[in-house]
């Protein structure tokens, strides 16, 4: 039997603890043959706070779901699926549905940082809130937010230059709410 990765369905917020009750499960059971690896899907992701400061963490990618790489038999279902916090497999009609390699890698995001994308950035600056320009050519400016790109951690922003408005491209951090 080959070992493949399928997706269990949990309660959302669970994750960590389904992961922490399978491994105890899986070694209480003896079944560390059959069930090789549980994953929780996570990005880093940056957010920036009040100020313009830059603060890391991680994200759950897929809420409420968590990877098992497992052969899967009678056995080693039941352990998984019997698991506190686990609703299920996901699959069709109840049968387990093994991931292909593609949506592992997906999922996971296998290849990401080495094809150059860039780290998601969050911030809690919002489209027609006032902020001021903290660094840059426009330091000490006034602006009225247009736009936020979350995916390249930038703000437009319309800041008023010899009496006209202009839109000026900003990073989060050149910026902070007033």
């Amino acid at each position: 039997m080959a070992k493949k990765w399928y997706v269990l369905h949990t309660y959302s917020g669970y994750e960590n603890k389904v992961k922490q009750n399978l491994e105890q499960r899986i070694e209480s059971m003896g079944l560390e043959n059959k069930i090789f690896k549980i994953e929780i899907p996570t990005e880093k992701v940056t957010e920036i706070k009040e100020g313009g400061k830059r603060v890391e963490s991680e994200k759950k990618v897929l809420p409420g779901y968590v990877l098992v790489r497992m052969e899967l038999d009678p056995d080693s279902w039941t352990v998984v699926r019997n698991t506190p916090g686990v609703t299920g497999f996901v699959g069709s009609q109840g049968n387990p549905e093994a991931l292909t390699r593609e949506e592992y890698n997906k999922i996971m995001g296998v290849g990401k940082v080495r094809a150059g994308v860039p780290k998601k950035a969050t911030t809690s600056i919002e489209v027609g809130q006032t902020v001021k320009v903290v660094s840059g050519p426009f330091d000490e400016f006034d602006g009225t937010v247009a736009e936020v790109m979350p995916d390249q951690g930038k703000v437009r922003v319309m800041v008023s230059i010899f009496g006209r408005e202009t839109p000026v491209e900003l990073s989060f951090d050149q910026v902070a709410k007033v």
